[in-house]
């Protein structure tokens, strides 16, 4: 096994045994998003024009996404946790490949992202949703969303080692709460301004949610969307591609040099 792969794999054990150490912060995280189905489910799916069963079949498909979106927080806060505790300084005079650390932490958070959707994907099937579309098709919305819960990782890893407490990157990892919100990924985007709408459009969560209710059979395509819309699939790639290339060097690139 070759230094860099070694490393990486000692990386991914530490951040896993991470999560096992903390088994009440990880459960929380996994019954948030099946709460806010529950609640946004029936609150406010009574409230809007669509009848309630197909909203939570919207939702659904939202909430995942929008939980992916959720790495740019949990990114910045390990990130930061390791840093302003001293256990990057640790790791930086050990003979460990550089790359190995910040991409064993988004590696690690992957899998346990792909565990955790378990529950939200169960209790949505018991509120009505279904999956559509064909095995093939699903099994690429999957593939989608743990490619761009990679790539907002990777951005939260690169604001971690740029905060200077672990306070701020808890205030600004919540401030990312707002990102869902100005997206399609509760509510449909048709019906806002103008300019609301080109900006929910153009926010990463609205091209990778627009692709799994494609992908699951959920919804269509809207019509006179925004490029990243109308194209979701080449949209979700596109923007979880960019932010991999920007994001993933200037992470390795912060590590090696704070």
């Amino acid at each position: 096994m070759s230094t860099f792969a070694y490393d990486g794999a000692a990386m991914v054990g530490r951040q896993l045994r991470r999560v096992r150490n903390s088994p009440g912060l990880a459960v929380l995280s996994q019954l948030m998003p099946v709460n806010m189905l529950l609640f946004f489910g029936y609150v406010f799916g009574s409230a809007l024009a669509m009848p309630g069963p197909e909203y939570r079949s919207f939702l659904v498909p939202g909430l995942l996404v929008a939980t992916a979106a959720g790495g740019v927080m949990t990114g910045m806060f390990q990130a930061a946790q390791d840093t302003h505790r001293g256990v990057m300084d640790r790791f930086r005079t050990m003979p460990v490949s550089r790359a190995a650390v910040p991409l064993g932490q988004a590696v690690a958070d992957l899998a346990v992202t792909a565990v955790g959707t378990v529950p939200l994907l169960l209790v949505g099937l018991a509120v009505g949703w279904r999956v559509e579309g064909s095995a093939a098709e699903a099994l690429g919305a999957v593939g989608l969303l743990l490619l761009f819960r990679f790539a907002c990782t990777t951005v939260g890893i690169f604001l971690g080692l740029l905060t200077r407490s672990e306070e701020a990157a808890g205030q600004l990892g919540a401030s990312t709460f707002v990102l869902p919100l100005l997206s399609n990924a509760y509510i449909p985007t048709g019906n806002l301004p103008g300019w609301l709408r080109a900006l929910a459009e153009w926010n990463p969560i609205s091209a990778v949610t627009t692709a799994l209710r494609d992908l699951f059979g959920d919804a269509p395509v809207p019509a006179g969307a925004a490029w990243p819309v109308a194209h979701p699939v080449a949209g979700s790639l596109a923007w979880s591609a960019v932010l991999i290339a920007v994001f993933l060097p200037l992470a390795v690139r912060r590590y090696g040099h704070r």
